[in-house]
């Protein structure tokens, strides 16, 4: 059965509301009005409680780029996260594609990686694919793990050390590299990492032009993966796509990793007004 999975710990976060496209989020002292295609149901607050709430709302201006309409200044700001006996600090800041530097329901992935790193001992490696501002890298690192951070953007890579060095850890490996090219490579040099982390983009451009779409790389992807990944390692794999559903990871998982036990689970987030707002697909070992 496919459960539901809900981020427990934020302090500092909120989705107050969502509705007809959008979502209205609590980030600090910041209230974010932004483009959210999963919601399609009715908002439970009128459209006057947002606009007064608001503090910024992004408007769409073409399939990815749009602009922000702020009430104050668009300076970065911070977001502080507790883990078991450690917390994440990270910088947030205003971008033209909606995105500020996290995305909050992986914090229930966070604290999963944090404890299944702080199981492995001191010598274990991790590897964090497509790790964004490295929320999942930095869990890791503070479970005192070998991190390494894989992403194909360089700005994205200096962001995630920023968020580094406010959560006072050091050591982090950066890589700015395809994914796919990266983790071929450590096969053939038979690798091993005792925790794998993936969160694949629906779409993107890589660092020569190449083409990523999910549904066409996806089975690529962790069959190499299956070759990094320990006998006994962990693995977390999201999956943010509308065009694929749980049971479809499933049985994808079930191709590369036959012999070991696959949960898969919804990520979700639950609103102040009580709707349930689903937020990607979650593949853990």
């Amino acid at each position: 059965m496919i459960k539901a999975i809900f981020p427990l710990h934020w302090k500092e976060y909120e989705l107050i509301d969502s509705g007809n496209g959008m979502k209205l989020e609590k980030y600090g002292h910041q209230v974010l009005a932004r483009p959210e295609p999963q919601a399609i149901w009715s908002p439970r607050m009128t459209q006057s409680e947002w606009d007064r709430m608001a503090t910024g709302t992004f408007s769409q201006k073409g399939s990815h780029k749009g602009d922000w309409q702020l009430k104050g200044n668009g300076k970065s700001w911070f977001i502080k996260y507790d883990l078991l006996d450690s917390s994440l600090k990270m910088k947030l800041n205003f971008t033209q594609f909606k995105h500020i530097g996290i995305f909050p329901e992986q914090a229930a992935n966070w604290d999963y990686i944090y404890k299944k790193s702080k199981s492995l001992g001191a010598k274990a490696s991790v590897l964090n694919l497509f790790a964004y501002t490295g929320g999942a890298s930095l869990a890791a690192k503070a479970a005192g793990v070998d991190v390494v951070h894989v992403d194909s953007i360089k700005q994205v890579v200096n962001w995630a050390n920023e968020n580094q060095e406010h959560s006072k850890l050091k050591n982090i490996r950066w890589v700015v590299e395809d994914a796919l090219k990266f983790v071929s490579r450590e096969v053939k040099r038979g690798k091993k990492y005792q925790g794998i982390i993936l969160d694949p983009p629906a779409y993107g451009i890589g660092t020569k032009g190449e083409r990523w779409k999910l549904e066409e790389k996806l089975g690529m992807l962790l069959q190499q993966v299956s070759q990094l990944l320990s006998e006994n390692g962990f693995l977390v794999l999201n999956v943010y796509s509308l065009g694929l559903s749980p049971y479809i990871i499933q049985n994808m998982m079930t191709d590369y990793f036959k012999d070991r036990e696959v949960e898969i689970s919804e990520l979700c987030l639950k609103s102040r007004t009580d709707q349930i707002l689903p937020l990607g697909i979650v593949a853990r070992i």
